[in-house]
């Protein structure tokens, strides 16, 4: 079985490779976060204490 000659193929896995990762590094960097953080109200209610229903 002959063996293929590799040169060609490196360059071009490695040029698919780069122009891959350029497209998908635009493309995830372009994502924009719509949706800011909700901050929650830290303000506690009263508690009262729970009476129960036999003294």
């Amino acid at each position: 079985m002959p063996q293929l000659n590799p040169n060609p193929w490196l360059l071009i896995l490695a040029l698919s490779w780069l122009t891959l990762t350029t497209l998908f590094l635009t493309k995830t960097q372009n994502a924009r976060f719509h949706n800011s953080p909700v901050q929650h109200q830290t303000n506690k209610q009263e508690t009262s204490t729970w009476l129960w229903p036999w003294p």
